[in-house]
């Protein structure tokens, strides 16, 4: 019967183990100097080496070979051992021997000498899921141990064990397998294996197991029998029902052309050619450090090529670094909620949203999107004219004082005279001119309302009534809650010098959004809004 990759090609000697040079060269030194210590503790992440070093050290530990690096792999004791004979390696599974009783028969059989190595080694594997009583009783053995044996504790957890057994181990951290060490250590295996593994498969397989070399052992014997000799990226992504690099750079592209429709129907189509809506995420979060690595330091992560590191420079360009920030968060909040949700798809969906409207206006100009004109309740305003960025102020037009020229009006707000019908024109004007700077103060406190408010202008100021004008439904529903309503209603206010309240009416044009009839009404009837639309086009910029 064939053995897995991981079982077959297991390292054999403290040269062979990858990664983890802090541990091995540490431990051939004291087998070399006679300084092996009675009981030590690996941990660290899962599929990093532990097991497989405390087999070698108890090899090199009973090597009967003179001299030279231990172990020699080639006497009686190591081939016994390596074969599974030998009496005296012993190896428990803590996670199935939990209980105080499987601790006590081990205390009392160390006491035996070993029976042909010269010392008997005892290996227990995820020490952690030992309980308090047979903690208990393998501290006795730790305290006052025989001089032939060894003990060897292993454990992911490490902080579930009791300081009193932690303080009697010599204890060894193992590490996440580097990326370049794993990626040599799959193609000396597939080398030995006869396959043939594209240099993006290897890549991508080394990622996906993310530190774990047993991890990618396990893929690259899935994939040999799965893809043949030939093992292809396609065939990768296939298996794994991964996204493809291209998906994910899609999607990164949508995020800087701020392009919801277009990003949500990437995601859609991704998980309908089934890539998995957490490993899509994951992908995306990877690819977002990448621009993160970039906007920093110039440059994106080690392992990409020259023409990849281009592209993410190209990408990198679009994003302010508050925004990229922002943005990693967002999508690292999803990674948690898909695992709970019913709609895996949703939280990522919700993420790519949010993290378009919360985008405040960077000082880097925005990229166009390749094909056509703006389209989506997202590109209202840059349709309309120019956005003035969050934080400054438009140019004021030629004969108005700038607001440091303008003298205060200390009158109280509730004794100012309220605007009447008469108004409405000079009033809505008034507000146009300061739309950007009363979304600025709603920026301070409520960013995601900010950007909606940017793309809901004011049609029509009736006394203390203002109607702003939504071109979806999405951004209506934003506007029409009570927080919404006094957030807006105070900025506004603060502008016009008056208490406000705020209504939002939906624009007929605008397809599949569900104009409401009194809504429709309003707009086609109400000689005020139908005044203050026409202001609106005639102005034409919302700076």
């Amino acid at each position: 019967m064939a053995h897995a990759f991981y079982r077959k090609w297991r390292p054999q000697t403290f040269k062979e183990v990858v990664g983890q040079e802090h541990v091995t060269q540490t431990l051939s030194n004291a087998v070399s100097s006679s300084r092996i210590v009675h009981a030590y503790l690996f941990s660290g992440p899962r599929g990093t080496g532990k097991t497989s070093t405390a087999r070698i050290l108890a090899k090199a530990a009973n090597c009967l070979a003179e001299g030279g690096d231990k172990p020699c792999a080639k006497c009686a004791m190591c081939q016994a051992i390596d074969e599974g004979r030998s009496m005296d390696l012993i190896e428990i599974d803590a996670a199935s021997h939990t209980g105080v009783d499987d601790i006590r028969d081990l205390r009392d059989k160390i006491s035996f000498s070993p029976s042909e190595a010269r010392f008997k080694f005892y290996i227990i594997d995820e020490v952690h899921m030992l309980s308090s009583s047979a903690f208990n009783a393998l501290l006795k053995t730790l305290e006052e141990p025989p001089p032939h044996a060894i003990l060897v504790l292993a454990t992911t957890e490490p902080h579930k064990i009791p300081g009193t057994v932690l303080s009697r181990c010599q204890r060894f951290e193992f590490r996440l397998i580097p990326f370049n060490a794993m990626i040599n250590r799959l193609q000396d295996i597939a080398g030995r294996e006869g396959l043939e593994v594209s240099e993006a498969a290897l890549d991508l397989i080394a990622r996906q197991s993310t530190g774990s070399m047993r991890d990618a052992e396990s893929l690259l014997d899935q994939l040999a029998s799965y893809g043949g000799p030939e093992i292809t990226l396609d065939q990768v992504q296939t298996m794994l029902g991964l996204a493809t690099s291209q998906a994910v750079k899609e999607l990164v592209d949508h995020l800087a052309t701020q392009d919801v429709a277009a990003g949500l129907g990437k995601i859609g189509h991704a998980v309908a050619d089934g890539a998995d809506p957490r490993q899509l995420n994951n992908d995306l979060l990877s690819y977002l450090r990448g621009l993160l690595l970039m906007k920093t330091t110039d440059r994106g992560p080690a392992n990409m090529t020259a023409e990849q590191q281009s592209e993410l420079a190209r990408q990198a360009a679009h994003f302010s670094l508050d925004r990229l920030v922002r943005t990693i968060k967002l999508f690292s909040r999803a990674a948690l909620d898909v695992k709970g949700s019913t709609q895996p798809q949703l939280p990522l969906e919700l993420a790519f949203v949010e993290a378009v409207l919360s985008e405040e206006s960077d000082d880097v100009p925005r990229p166009t999107p390749s094909t056509g004109p703006a389209k989506g309740p997202l590109k209202i305003a840059e349709q309309r004219g120019a956005v003035t960025p969050v934080g400054t102020s438009p140019e004021p037009p030629a004969g108005r004082p700038t607001p440091e020229e303008t003298p205060r009006d200390e009158t109280p707000p509730e004794s100012r005279p309220r605007l009447g019908q008469e108004a409405t024109e000079g009033g809505l004007a008034g507000l146009l001119d300061t739309w950007s700077e009363i979304a600025a103060n709603i920026n301070r406190s409520n960013r995601n309302l900010a950007a909606v408010v940017r793309d809901c202008p004011p049609v029509a100021v009736e006394e203390d009534l203002v109607t702003l004008c939504a071109r979806s439904r999405f951004h209506k529903d934003q506007l029409e809650s009570d927080q919404a309503k006094e957030l807006v209603g105070k900025a506004v206010g603060e502008s016009l010098g008056q208490r406000c309240r705020i209504r939002c009416v939906l624009t007929p044009d605008t397809p599949n959004q569900g104009t409401r009839e009194d809504d429709l009404q309003q707009l086609t009837e109400d000689p005020v809004i139908k005044a203050g639309l026409e202001l609106g086009g005639q102005i034409g910029t919302v700076r």
